[in-house]
């Protein structure tokens, strides 16, 4: 079945890094853009950065743009999302999404990041 398993959340200082981790299984992972989302206690869910299928096109909410990379592996079925200089207003819980076109989505379990000192 289609599994997206989240990992490398946790709770990091204002300034420090996390890398997350998304592993794909159960469909055709090259074919599909990945993205990252977050959702914030009280707030709506929102993309924080996406990537096409081939891994040639990367779009970044304003916000992380120059802070956060994501990044695949095709071969691996695996995407992930490089974060720096994070700040307190970055925690959220961070969800792997796949998309296809005809509206097919996949949702990952989402991954708890905390900013804090």
């Amino acid at each position: 079945q289609v599994q997206l398993v989240e990992s490398g959340g946790g709770l990091v200082q204002p300034g420090g890094s996390l890398r997350l981790s998304c592993a794909a299984s159960g469909f055709t992972f090259s074919v599909y853009t990945m993205s990252w989302y977050r959702q914030a206690p009280g707030k709506e869910r929102e993309l924080v950065a996406s990537i096409s299928s081939g891994g040639g096109i990367t779009n970044y909410k304003d916000s992380v743009k120059g802070r956060f990379t994501i990044s695949r592996d095709n071969a691996k079925n695996m995407v992930d999302l490089q974060m720096n200089s994070l700040k307190p207003e970055d925690t959220a819980v961070y969800y792997c999404k796949a998309t296809r076109a005809m509206g097919v989505a996949y949702w990952g379990q989402g991954t708890q990041v905390t900013v804090s000192s």
